[in-house]
């Protein structure tokens, strides 16, 4: 299996028997890194015909996709990325009929269809809202994956009821689709498989071998001799090649360097000046170098000599820089800016002399609140970076969060990270445990579920209650978890006893935040951090004592004057 993917491409398109060509078609097919960490991009958009500007639809739809798309970042997932593009763009194409004389006659506007396809790594993502189609060849059978979101209402009389620029908000089919080598796939417009059969198809696409562009160019000829009245577009793309299913998109050639070996003080390593040894553990060493070009200090990580031969560990260990590079967030620490080639398997970040957070918990064992909500607002600044780009950290724990002089908290310890864009080629199945500590992972995780932005906020919970009480909510009985039966078992402790101060209402958010269920968690990070700092209004009205327990006083007052009322209306009636 070759590590790159590599496709055969052809296309062809004609404005048949229309005086205006309102399809539009094109492709990307990038080189590295990007053919690895975004991969193929194509697609096929039709204006509609009553509209004079569809043209212009039709040729932003797939113009803004294939430039945008490669611009988003590395870490969104295929599905994501092409959402938010596509979603900007059908938001621009409403705008401009809002804005037009045809603003309130839409089949008068800047709309059209549109088929796009994303060949990434091993799997093929089809989005579509319209007419067009895709269809795959494989195995000399033709198969439709898009359905079309025409409505008929009369016969020969039909309307789109999904189109880009057709209203604000653009509802998209999404598909994602397993590759094989000599997989082929066609997209059209109506213009060509409104005329041709299936097995027309097949055997045009057969006929012409590798000539991809004879083949569509064929397709188009074949549909206007049999009739065809409308535009005409024929994409055909064909799998070569499929990369190796753990390929991902580092430096290959990092992946096959050398371990250093331990170093000492004052040791001369590639350019850096080793101080002393930070921190050390089964999983990597950590010290403090000065970098000899520029004077500054840095934190040189190399990896444990004991996992060196582990495959998927290297690959870990070179992803921690990777993330590093694409995180920008004064609560997350820095990759060191690289400006020499390697000899060996190490990273470098910037230093941030401090202590972790563990040390911080054992100097303060009994903290204020405000202490503890200032520090967890910060991890949570920091945790929000991961999350808007699609990173779950998965590894939020006392240990890898280190806070400097000024009182600043940083993240470090990118090794558990998941990056779902790294992830739209893995198949199914169990996703892995993170390498994190237990006693701070979500439930889910020992279920053999993939987590989410709810799992981080699950562990920084469990935080936030450890620096509070001084214990863990569920104790140990997260470590001891088998099945979903033990996950009903869990039993949260109450953060308030005798010993700590802590409100009720506080006890009420911490209690929702470390929930075993994902689903009754609080479900962005920033509600979490609000109900932090304030009690709720459902908790209040929930938890207002009764009028008789308030003011005793003032109830039998009242119950009293009531009674007197009802006794006067009962006298004079």
């Amino acid at each position: 299996m070759s590590h790159t993917l590599r496709v055969t491409l052809g296309q062809h398109a004609d404005r048949g028997r229309k005086p205006v060509q309102q399809d539009f078609h094109g492709a990307c097919v990038p080189l590295e890194p990007q053919l690895g960490s975004k991969g193929i991009a194509l697609a096929v958009a039709d204006g509609i015909s009553s509209s004079d500007v569809s043209h212009i639809a039709s040729e932003t739809a797939v113009a803004s996709f294939l430039s945008d798309y490669f611009s988003t970042p590395d870490t969104w997932s295929v599905k994501t990325a092409v959402q938010r593009v596509l979603a900007a763009t059908n938001a621009w194409l409403y705008a401009q009929t809002r804005q037009s004389e045809h603003r309130y006659d839409r089949d008068r506007g800047y709309v059209c269809t549109l088929s796009a396809l994303v060949l990434k790594a091993t799997s093929a993502h089809l989005f579509h809202a319209g007419d067009t189609r895709i269809y795959r060849l494989r195995g000399g059978s033709l198969e439709p994956l898009t359905a079309d979101h025409r409505v008929s209402v009369a016969p020969g009389q039909s309307y789109l009821a999904r189109a880009m620029g057709l209203g604000p908000h653009l509802e998209l089919d999404y598909q994602a689709h397993a590759l094989d080598v000599g997989d082929i796939f066609l997209c059209a417009t109506d213009g060509v498989y409104e005329h041709l059969s299936a097995r027309q198809i097949v055997r045009c696409v057969a006929e012409h071998g590798d000539d991809l562009d004879g083949a569509a160019k064929a397709l188009v000829t074949d549909a206007l001799a049999a009739g065809s009245d409308d535009n005409l577009t024929a994409q055909i793309v064909r799998v070569d090649a499929l990369p190796a299913a753990d390929a991902a998109d580092l430096p290959a050639q990092s992946k096959h360097l050398p371990s250093p070996p331990l170093l000492s003080p004052r040791t001369v390593f590639e350019g850096y000046r080793i101080v002393r040894e930070i921190h050390a553990s089964h999983r990597s060493h950590v010290y403090l170098a000065v970098d000899e070009d520029s004077g500054a200090q840095v934190a040189l990580k190399t990896p444990s000599i004991d996992l060196q031969d582990d495959a998927g560990y290297r690959e870990r260990f070179l992803m921690e820089e990777w993330v590093a590079r694409r995180l920008d967030n004064p609560h997350v620490v820095k990759a060191w800016p690289s400006t020499r080639s390697r000899a060996h398997l190490y990273t470098v970040s910037e230093y941030v002399p401090g202590q972790t957070l563990a040390q911080w918990m054992l100097d303060h064992p009994r903290p204020e609140i405000a202490q503890v909500r200032a520090i967890i607002e910060q991890v949570a600044r920091g945790l929000q970076a991961f999350h808007r780009l699609e990173m779950l950290h998965q590894d939020i724990r006392p240990a890898n969060l280190l806070i400097d002089a000024t009182g600043t908290v940083r993240i470090l310890d990118f090794g558990a990270v998941r990056v779902a864009g790294m992830h739209d080629g893995a198949l199914p199945g169990d996703p892995g445990l993170p390498l994190g500590a237990t006693a701070y992972m979500a439930p889910e995780y020992l279920l053999g579920e993939p987590g989410t932005q709810r799992s981080d906020i699950f562990s920084l919970g469990v935080l936030a209650y450890q620096m509070l009480t001084g214990r863990l909510p569920y104790g140990n009985q997260i470590a001891r978890l088998r099945g979903r039966a033990g996950l009903r078992r869990l039993a949260y402790a109450s953060a308030q006893d005798n010993d700590r101060a802590i409100p009720a209402w506080l006890d009420d958010v911490l209690r929702r935040a470390v929930h075993p269920d994902p689903a009754h968690r609080y479900g962005e990070l920033s509600e979490f951090v609000h109900a932090f700092r304030q009690p709720s209004p459902t908790y209040v009205r929930r938890s207002q004592p009764p009028w008789i327990e308030r003011d005793p006083l003032l109830f039998w007052k009242g119950l009293c004057l009531a009674l007197a009322v009802l006794n006067l209306i009962l006298l004079a009636t």
